[in-house]
């Protein structure tokens, strides 16, 4: 994988230079540490987190690759435990489910019919020479010009936490009421991701007391990245402000002005969220926001593993995400049903 993909052999380099820069390395070793584990009452694989906390254990980022395994065994089970690290500065989410498949594919002896990999270079290219900083300086001036104070939901105003002391729930949404969201987005010709976008604008509305609110929307990155982006690996993804006017406008024209809010937003992914923030009427060191909404397409871990599967006999432990914004709210597609 390592030898594949260009962004996997990718390394940050900053001192004595005007400016950070990627280097990709044309060989980069990667690391598997085996580490022994305390023979006490308690999950090994909780001791592994532990140990390997992001909060606690950095990633050196002039070394390439970012990526680091751990490999341990459990005390009194037997079992052999991997813990993956992945930096966020060279993957997301379909990174990781792209490198898994291709993993899978390896092991099950298919390597031959893996696709030629895509080089990441291609987006930093269509991020430099495509939509102008000129242009997404108007777009966002538009957007934000008379916001002059953050939107902070419930007075939550820390960005720049380590995530220490979050907490998580879940909910499947029942299937009728799933069901329901999808026959109100199609009868309105908008996405479910635009219900779901301004059903988290009235939240902040209400636990903020604002009616002009502004909340960070997580973009894919992909949709304009040209051909192949679906399956190349590397952090697409992006974050930019979006604002919805929760004035006592019909449900229906909001759903469709929100939808319309989030399809000029796409023309803009590539785009940072510091220029976008320098638009607004906020300023700095003031975040222009502290919630976000992370609406995508999920695939889980694992799935489709059977018996005679080259990954019979392992088991998925889990996994965890980090943000620096108070506030989150994930909602996950999962064929058809939404988390």
């Amino acid at each position: 994988m390592v030898d594949r993909h260009d962004i996997l052999r990718t390394a940050f380099v900053w001192e004595g230079l005007s400016s950070p820069a990627q280097v990709v390395w044309r060989k980069a070793v990667l690391e598997v540490s085996e580490v022994e584990l305390d023979d006490c009452d308690g999950s090994g694989a909780d001791e592994l987190r532990r140990r390997f906390d992001p909060r606690q254990y950095r990633i050196d980022l002039g070394r390439a690759p970012l990526l680091r395994f751990v490999i341990a065994r459990e005390p009194g089970s037997g079992r052999w435990l991997l813990l993956q690290l992945l930096h966020h500065l060279i993957g997301d989410h379909t990174t990781l489910e792209v490198m898994h498949a291709e993993v899978r594919a390896v092991l099950d002896g298919r390597a031959h019919e893996l696709a030629a990999p895509q080089p990441f270079r291609n987006l930093v290219a269509q991020a430099r020479l495509g939509v102008d900083a000129k242009a997404h300086e108007a777009f966002f001036q538009e957007q934000l010009a008379d916001i002059d104070e953050p939107t902070m939901p419930f007075g939550l105003s820390e960005v720049r936490g380590d995530g220490s002391g979050s907490r998580e729930a879940r909910r499947m949404l029942p299937q009728a009421l799933n069901d329901r969201l999808r026959q109100q987005a199609r009868r309105l010709g908008v996405s479910l991701a635009s219900l779901c976008h301004l059903a988290w604008g009235q939240v902040m509305a209400l636990s903020s007391g604002r009616e002009q609110v502004v909340f960070g929307t997580v973009l894919f990155g992909r949709m304009h990245a040209g051909a192949g982006a679906d399956r190349a690996l590397g952090l697409f993804i992006n974050t930019l402000p979006v604002r919805l006017d929760l004035d006592g406008t019909g449900v229906e024209a909001s759903v469709r002005t929100t939808h319309a809010r989030l399809s000029e937003l796409l023309a803009h992914e590539h785009a940072s969220l510091a220029l976008a923030q320098r638009c607004s009427g906020v300023a700095a060191p003031a975040p222009l926001f502290s919630a976000l909404l992370n609406y995508r397409h999920n695939t889980p871990a694992m799935a489709g593993v059977g018996t005679s599967d080259v990954l019979s006999g392992m088991e998925w432990l889990g996994s965890e995400e980090r943000t620096n914004y108070p506030l989150t709210l994930s909602v996950e597609i999962l064929a058809r049903h939404s988390a």
